[in-house]
């Protein structure tokens, strides 16, 4: 039979087969909210009554799964991510609401989602909750987490995808009316993490907006975070999204089927809004496995007409260029970090057919209308 407690300590729970905590008006707003788990949280806000905390034994949690936490250390990340992205700075003994998920991060922390809900670590400030299994020699180790339980709501585990606006099987209205016509879509990669991909990114959307276009911006993989998506609407997209709109707190370990859906759905769907040209960031490198497995597939090509490649030196950007080149796809350009430094620049442009751009040079407006493909 279930326990019924207003307010259990973790502790004494081990050995119960479970706990069930209901959430009240004062605890939902007590509880620090995370960019990943925002639609959650508004909800939850909305109507505290309909959802309790339930921790089980032998549970197995799954990707995106929502899950409230105590904070038992600060490590890497001392500052969460608000639902508006916020960053909140995070006290021991508090509960924050994030979900579990995978990350592989080369920079940071290879992570997979636990197989109880034992003691675990937050690897992504957006807010991702998962098990350590790697880390970069240079970083704090990651912020540590004790799990209270799982959120759920009518007696179902709380998933992202309950309350995501969007979804890869079901596509909106206004998509599925766009039929087989599109605006022109550009694709923007990069050689690893931290290459300067969002930043192209964003600086091409502010060329196109200079140039008088109405553009829709998306992040088809990643881990989820509201930087990017905020830079894009800095820059002047009046539509944007990223995979957490459709219910994925990260890419990494989807089914590949999954991956390829997702990007296809983010097309059409940023496509349908009135966009007079559409930019979607891939994110960490080339050799990433889903990133790696899009490149190959002949519906990545169908969907995007020309790539941006963001290097972050002249060896890289050599390479980029061959492997997309290869791979049959139109190389627009070759741009990012690479760009910071003129004599790099030099460097790449003397092993490149390819141009490169500076950066910032994309928000010329003329600069970026020239990327656009011809008609």
């Amino acid at each position: 039979m279930a326990v019924i407690a207003e307010s259990l300590p973790v502790q004494s729970t081990a050995a119960r087969s479970e706990v069930q905590e209901h959430i009240d008006a004062a605890r939902a707003r007590a509880i620090r909210a995370a960019y990943t788990t925002r639609f959650v949280a508004a909800e939850l806000q909305r109507n505290p009554q309909d959802f309790q905390i339930v921790r089980r034994a032998q549970v197995v949690p799954a990707p995106g799964d929502v899950v409230i936490a105590t904070v038992t250390e600060l490590g890497k990340h001392s500052r969460l991510q608000s639902p508006v992205s916020r960053r909140q700075l995070m006290f021991v003994g508090q509960e924050i609401m994030v979900a579990y998920g995978h990350r592989y991060a080369p920079d940071q922390f290879l992570a997979h989602v636990p197989d109880d809900l034992g003691p675990c670590q937050l690897v992504a400030g957006g807010g991702v909750a998962s098990e350590v299994i790697e880390q970069h020699a240079s970083i704090d180790k990651a912020t540590q987490l004790e799990p209270v339980g799982l959120l759920t709501r009518h007696g179902k585990v709380v998933n992202l995808s309950d309350f995501a606006p969007l979804d890869i099987n079901n596509e909106s209205p206004q998509a599925a009316q766009l039929g087989q016509v599109r605006p022109p879509v550009i694709a923007v990669l990069g050689t690893s993490m931290n290459s300067g991909k969002s930043t192209t990114l964003g600086c091409l959307v502010n060329g196109l907006v200079n140039g008088g276009l109405k553009v829709a911006a998306g992040k088809a993989t990643g881990t989820g975070a509201g930087n990017d998506p905020n830079l894009f609407t800095d820059a002047g997209a009046f539509s944007v999204c990223d995979f957490t709109d459709f219910g994925y707190p990260t890419t990494y370990r989807l089914d590949y089927e999954t991956v390829r859906s997702l990007l296809v759905a983010m097309i059409r769907e940023q496509s349908a809004t009135g966009a007079d040209a559409v930019v979607i960031e891939i994110a960490d490198g080339l050799f990433q496995g889903e990133t790696s497995r899009l490149l190959a597939d002949p519906i990545f090509a169908e969907h995007v007409d020309r790539v941006l490649f963001s290097a972050q030196d002249a060896l890289g950007a050599q390479a980029g260029e061959r492997i997309l080149l290869e791979a049959g796809l139109d190389l627009a350009a070759v741009s990012g970090v690479v760009t910071a430094s003129p004599l790099a620049a030099q460097e790449a442009q003397s092993q490149l057919s390819t141009p490169v751009i500076g950066t910032f040079d994309l928000c010329q407006a003329e600069v970026a209308a020239s990327l656009l493909p011809a008609k």
